[in-house]
């Protein structure tokens, strides 16, 4: 997990009343105020669809579904993002505990949090929130 920007991805940055203005109050709580969906609740949590999971608030590709994996815990859990640019790690000290904290690497917004008990390859656990993500099915061209 890695701190460092990529070049490659450019940052947007808005005021948090344009950020009001442009999602739901429970993507706003979760991506700009750091809140947590229910467990189970969300729409993504045992979604096996196919394709590509961007941010709810800026449309930029994190996951893909070949990574995701049921984890038990009741929230869209990943073993890895779809690449360096991808999703942005910080440390969280918040509620007595010490996380990792993901977010968006365009945006900034909260997505969730990783954990270092996943399955192979990486064995990481990135356990995110669906009202953070939208999944945007695979097109597949022929020829």
């Amino acid at each position: 997990m890695s701190e460092e920007k990529d070049a490659k991805t450019e940052k947007i940055e808005k005021s948090n009343e344009e950020w009001a203005r442009e999602l739901t109050p429970e993507q706003y709580r979760v991506l700009r105020e750091h809140g947590t969906e229910r467990a189970f609740t969300g729409e993504y949590w045992n979604t096996k669809d196919a394709g590509t999971y961007v941010c709810a608030g800026c449309g930029h590709p994190l996951f893909s579904s070949e990574t995701k994996f049921d984890s038990g815990t009741g929230w869209p859990s990943f073993w890895a993002p779809l690449g360096e640019g991808a999703v942005e790690t910080h440390e969280d000290r918040t509620l007595f505990m010490r996380r990792t904290e993901v977010h968006c690497a365009r945006c900034g917004g909260h997505l969730g949090h990783v954990f270092d008990d996943g399955p192979r390859p990486t064995g990481e656990r990135y356990c995110m929130n669906s009202v953070s993500m939208q999944l945007r099915p695979d097109v597949r061209m022929d020829g």
